[in-house]
């Protein structure tokens, strides 16, 4: 794209543009229909060209930098106005649901957003290393939807037995955090494994006491055996999430560990 020429601008001239023409509009398209195309070729170039008017060759100062700043604050406003709310209230499969079109709105948000200021990539950025746009506005939708329901997340991937569909939910998930990158999948693979232990072992615990007190040492034996071949082929349905030895040995120390004397006393009983 060639370089357009036209007066250099301050921040607080250009940005009432690029936030009633850029930002606004694209909200506002977000709310009512995100396929919708939502500017025209000549719209764009305006908005293009006003950030360019701030952030033109070789300007590295206190006006870019406000021009950069506001460009992580408009992420920032637009993910507490947004997309946090549509979240708050909603519970396992809906809010997995909803934390993926929340996602699929950021994406358009950054598509828009990244084009519109894509000079500050081409100069200022590059020149200052700095956090690119794409990593920018990942992050703050990590840190700030993913710090606010990440106990509710875990728990409901985690709690996988009581609820269809939830495999297929979470795999999309997890699809969010490898885009996001850096820590984002490590942490939440981490997270949801050790709340899937955690959870199995609940589980079974209370399953042993039940079965313990009503089944013969066969009956219960084969019981284990259906339980572990069962929970192998769920866990394995989680293979990005979670180490599946680590839930298998959870289920098996709470079926017969924890049990092992009165199992040995049922079995000497035959």
């Amino acid at each position: 794209m060639s370089q357009p020429s036209m007066a250099v601008m301050t921040f607080d001239e250009a940005w009432p543009i690029l936030q009633e023409e850029g930002v606004n509009k694209i909200i506002n398209n977000l709310r009512l229909d995100p396929s919708r195309q939502i500017f025209t070729s000549d719209e764009y170039m305006r908005l293009y060209t006003t950030v360019y008017s701030v952030a033109s060759p070789n300007n590295l100062g206190p006006e870019v930098d406000k021009l950069y700043e506001q460009y992580k604050k408009t992420f920032e406003d637009y993910v507490s106005s947004e997309v946090l709310p549509s979240l708050r209230g909603k519970e396992s499969n809906d809010l997995l649901k909803e934390l993926l079109r929340g996602w699929e709105n950021h994406r358009i948000m950054l598509y828009w957003l990244s084009r519109f200021f894509n000079y500050l990539s081409r100069y200022y950025i590059s020149k200052k290393g700095l956090p690119s746009l794409k990593e920018t506005s990942h992050l703050v939708f990590y840190d700030k939807v993913y710090g606010e329901i990440k106990e509710q997340v875990i728990r409901d991937v985690a709690s996988f037995r009581e609820r269809e569909g939830v495999a297929a939910l979470a795999k999309q998930v997890v699809s969010i955090f490898e885009e996001i990158g850096g820590d984002a999948l490590k942490n939440l693979e981490s997270d949801i494994e050790e709340a899937m232990v955690e959870d199995s072992a609940e589980f079974y615990s209370r399953k042993a006491l039940d079965w313990m007190s009503i089944m013969s040492y066969d009956e219960y034996m084969l019981k284990v055996e259906q339980c572990l071949e069962m929970e192998e082929s769920r866990v394995s349905e989680y293979s990005k999430l979670t180490d599946k030895n680590r839930v298998l040995e959870a289920v098996q120390h709470e079926l017969l560990n924890v049990h092992a004397q009165k199992l040995e006393a049922k079995r000497e009983m035959k």
